[in-house]
């Protein structure tokens, strides 16, 4: 059964609609895939029996002409998504007893449209980190490793768990969330497709909150076409959600294999920084080149503000961390250890349930909130924000979507910069920008490094223009056609 578990989504949903196996056969690979690699540790809860429960449910809608959209394919929910009856704990032991009764508006989404929960996805706890490596669950183990090496890689983070297994073909795809580069970097890390959408297109309803101004869920999958099936069913307004667009969903699927002849593609000068790997701009390169040769027309522009980014964005949000934080109390849901009054009850709840870069985060955000530092840290920090958005207003009077690439190196090996919170930060350089500016941004396979591991581009567009964003991926795919996969070793 394995060769079901190495199709594609959109393949998998033909091999449905034509009746080659059924939803029950799809599932039951995939959740013997599953079991097969633990060794990754990409899954922290499985759920064998929701999925066959959803896959036979999924058969019987189809056999009665009413398949929707994803009818019978097997998903993997990051651990950020609240789901009803189901474990969800943002990976911290603050909610590790957390069973929510209520689903978050996204996965909704996906079970209205027929796809099947195989479990929970492992990630940095409250999606704070870049190598999967906070998670109280133990990190994430990339399934790509170096040529002629052993050594354990990062998958990125936050969203590693989600990357890991879809590169690993433990899913058809999986729900992601980008606050800094959550969904691109880990993309670029395995292998895979990654898109954060513009801020507001998916309902934060639901979603455990890390920066609400910066937080957006998006879908990774092994093709730019299939992360296009996934974001049209994810999307959508929703009144719960203040901050959710109420704008229609475009036919995402409908953009990918379109001509991109005439149209502008902004190459911004601030992103070659010292020290980048040859590789990586040699790569840069070859998009451009890719790119002209289907009809792009290349223009450099400069977002001068872009070297204030990293800056600006760790203080905005650490400080909405802060904030967003504070009802982990131990009072009404989750971890609670009890003290001799109710302060030390706050204490020793926070200080058991919460990991050290969380605590981190929440000791930063706390300090440019507090008196005396809120004018000189956060404001001037929001101020930033303002003029970054501004520059990529500028630069898309001129292009229509910008490339760049997804993050300053490949996969790293796990603990290689657990030590160092700067060197780790420094990993979001080139996707903080689109989410302090509330773009969409994807990220995708195009070539791999000396060591063969897999190293991505970045697209970036205009709000709600994420349909030029699959036209130009679908470009890009197709010229690079990346067809390298980790060796199997787990």
């Amino acid at each position: 059964m394995s060769e079901l578990t190495s199709l594609t989504l959109k393949a998998a949903l033909d091999g449905l609609d034509g009746k080659s196996f059924s939803s029950v056969e799809l599932t039951k690979a995939h959740v013997a895939a599953v079991e097969s690699a633990r060794a990754l540790n990409a899954y922290v809860l499985e759920t064998p029996d929701k999925a066959l429960d959803m896959a036979k449910a999924a058969d019987e809608r189809r056999a009665k002409g009413e398949a929707g959209p994803l009818e019978g394919a097997p998903l993997g929910i990051k651990d950020l998504f609240c789901t009803e009856g189901v474990r969800s704990t943002a990976c911290s032991n603050i909610l590790k007893p957390f069973v929510p009764t209520y689903e978050s508006t996204v996965t909704a989404n996906l079970w209205r449209d027929g796809a099947v929960m195989l479990g929970k996805l492992n990630m940095d706890e409250f999606a704070m980190g870049s190598s999967n490596e906070t998670s109280a669950f133990g990190p994430v183990v990339n399934p790509w490793r170096r040529e002629g090496g052993n050594a354990k890689l990062t998958p990125g983070g936050s969203s590693g768990g989600s990357a890991s297994a879809v590169a690993a073909e433990l899913c058809l795809g999986a729900t992601a969330t980008d606050t800094g580069g959550s969904i691109r970097q880990p993309a670029a890390f395995t292998g895979t497709v990654g898109i954060k959408p513009t801020y507001g297109r998916c309902s934060r309803w639901g979603v455990v909150a890390f920066a609400s101004s910066l937080d957006q869920a998006g879908p990774i999958a092994r093709t730019v076409e299939d992360a296009a099936i996934l974001l049209k069913s994810m999307s959508g307004h929703d009144p719960k959600d203040s901050t959710s667009l109420p704008v229609d969903v475009p036919d995402f699927p409908s953009f990918v294999g379109r001509s991109v002849k005439g149209l502008r593609v902004g190459i911004p000068k601030e992103y070659r920084v010292d020290g980048m790997p040859a590789e990586i701009d040699a790569l840069w390169e070859k998009g451009v080149a890719w790119l002209k040769e289907a009809g792009c027309e290349i223009v450099e522009v400069s977002l001068p503000h872009t070297k204030y980014a990293l800056p600006a964005y760790y203080i905005v949000a650490p400080a909405e961390a802060s904030s967003n934080l504070a009802r982990y109390d131990g009072m009404r849901y989750g971890l609670r250890v009890d003290g001799a009054n109710l302060t030390e009850t706050y204490e020793n709840t926070r200080a058991e349930g919460f990991g050290t870069e969380v605590k981190r985060r929440i000791l930063i955000g706390t300090y440019v909130l507090s008196a005396g530092y809120y004018d000189a840290y956060y404001l001037k920090a929001l101020r930033v924000r303002r003029r970054i958005a501004d520059d990529f207003d500028q630069a898309f009077q001129k292009v229509d979507a910008l490339l760049t690439p997804t993050a300053p190196s490949a996969a790293f090996g796990l603990g290689e910069n657990a030590d160092d919170p700067i060197a780790m930060y420094l990993n979001d350089i080139f996707t903080v920008t689109v989410n302090l500016a509330g773009l969409p941004g994807m990220s995708l396979p195009a070539g791999v490094d000396a060591a063969g591991l897999p190293l991505g581009l970045q697209l970036i567009g205009r709000a709600l223009d994420e349909g030029t964003l699959f036209s130009l991926g679908g470009a890009l795919e197709k010229a690079a056609d990346f067809k390298a996969k980790p060796q199997r070793w787990w």
